[in-house]
């Protein structure tokens, strides 16, 4: 199967992560050397990506969760999320072990593209996407997630002019490890106060400064709250809000599936309607997104952000 991979018209990737940045980035190479051809990347938020037509004849697709509608002659699928599709027209490979990226490299380097470089940056990819805690890396790997998480995709790619390997020892990686060391503290103690619920198993946190990620897995791990599955939001430039859900027991992923978003069992997001402006739209409609009538029927407030998210297409 390594041998004969579809050339691929488009490379679909997931926006919001680094496993995302450098699984894109890889099959791009890995594209041009098979293909000599300059493949277009698109990255996609959760949202959009259950919204997407896959009209391609032929694509690439990496961290974004293999499902039936993707299962077409000359796609390939290179992906960790758990998945119950069985492929029958499409290739799969998938290892919900390895990130993306990490399984993007070992494809890599079947076919001659590899450097101690990619090496290094892959390995702390890695131990950062599947938040492998007691590796001795674990600090500097969540400073190098941090910073897609920060500067956004688009415009870390446009820094390193496509480059990942320019961010080993980047200058960025200062900024990132002293807003650890000096933001997490104290947003982790005002977090801890400012909890708020969403439903009788899901409580929204605020933040104000600090690695959100990893304040929100200090108040899971020392159970400073009694929600099993906690949400923050934060706000992309073009004003989009997001609902980034975790949990410890594999609550967040079907919490997110309610948001219309997807992820890991554990960490997922998901992009809330553009008629969502501010957090206190965002909790009104996430509590009743999240606490549904018992008869099924939509509540006036509901009700109310669906019209508006309808005129806003």
């Amino acid at each position: 199967m390594m041998d004969c991979l579809p050339r691929p018209e488009v490379i679909l990737t997931h926006e919001s992560d680094l496993d995302g940045l450098i699984a894109g980035v890889l099959l791009q190479r890995l594209a041009k050397a098979l293909f000599q051809d300059d493949v277009r990347m698109e990255a996609c938020n959760y949202n959009y990506w259950r919204q997407r037509d896959v009209r391609e004849k032929a694509a690439w697709v990496t961290d974004l969760a293999f499902e039936p509608r993707l299962d077409k002659p000359n796609w390939l699928i290179i992906d960790h999320h758990v998945t119950e599709t069985v492929p029958k027209q499409a290739q799969l490979i998938h290892d919900v072990t390895k990130s993306a990226g990490l399984l993007c490299y070992e494809l890599c380097c079947r076919h001659g593209i590899g450097s101690p470089a990619l090496d290094r940056l892959v390995q702390l990819n890695n131990v950062a996407d599947l938040f492998i805690e007691d590796d001795p890396d674990f600090e500097l790997a969540g400073d190098y997630a941090n910073l897609v998480k920060t500067y956004q995709f688009w415009n870390l790619h446009a820094l390193l002019n496509g480059q990942i390997e320019k961010l080993l020892d980047h200058p960025l990686l200062e900024v990132m490890a002293v807003k650890r060391r000096v933001e997490n503290p104290l947003g982790f103690a005002w977090s801890k106060s400012n909890v708020v619920q969403l439903g009788p198993t899901i409580g929204f946190v605020d933040t104000v400064v600090g690695n959100n990620n990893l304040i929100i897995h200090r108040l899971l791990e020392e159970g400073s709250t009694p929600y099993p599955v906690l949400i923050t939001l934060f706000r992309r430039a073009n004003g989009v809000m997001i609902a980034s859900i975790r949990s410890r027991n594999g609550e967040a992923l079907k919490v997110a599936e309610r948001l219309q978003g997807g992820g890991h069992a554990n960490a997922s997001a998901a992009t809330l309607p553009r008629s969502v402006k501010s957090q206190n739209d965002a909790i009104h409609y996430l509590r009743q997104i999240l606490n549904p009538r018992t008869d099924g029927s939509l509540n006036s407030l509901e009700a109310l952000f669906e019209s508006l998210e309808i005129r806003s297409r």
